[in-house]
């Protein structure tokens, strides 16, 4: 065997392990369950929360007054090409629910937020 040809099979290795990786990783997020929270039962306050997946992983902090939810800020947001995404924040204060549309062409990285949102919320409860 040549080493060009050792090359491309080692090269090809590489494609279809990458490819099964990112396979993976995206049905982490296409399956992540995003649950809503009655913010009836939030005290007011600032929480915190996080949530990571193999490529995307976020860190919000979310500030409640009167059962609502008034401002979310990223703290952190590890995203690849999903910077867009951070606008569902405005969607989710707007309609006062994480039962919202995701941006679309940035899918995970809005499930990730979203999440980190639930789980800010739902362990200070």
């Amino acid at each position: 065997m040549t080493a060009n040809c050792s090359k491309k099979i080692v090269c090809f290795i590489f494609i279809v392990l990458m490819m099964t990786v990112l396979t993976g990783c995206m049905d982490e997020v296409k399956n992540m369950p995003i649950n809503d929270v009655d913010f009836s039962e939030i005290e007011d306050g600032e929480y915190i929360g996080e949530y990571k997946t193999t490529l995307v992983s976020a860190k919000v902090k979310v500030t409640i007054e009167d059962h609502k939810i008034i401002k979310i800020e990223i703290l952190e947001h590890d995203n690849g090409r999903g910077k867009k995404a951070e606008k569902i924040i405005e969607t989710v204060i707007e309609e006062q629910t994480l039962s919202v549309d995701v941006i679309s062409g940035a899918t995970a990285s809005s499930k990730v937020i979203l999440k980190a949102i639930e789980k800010s919320l739902l362990k200070n409860k």
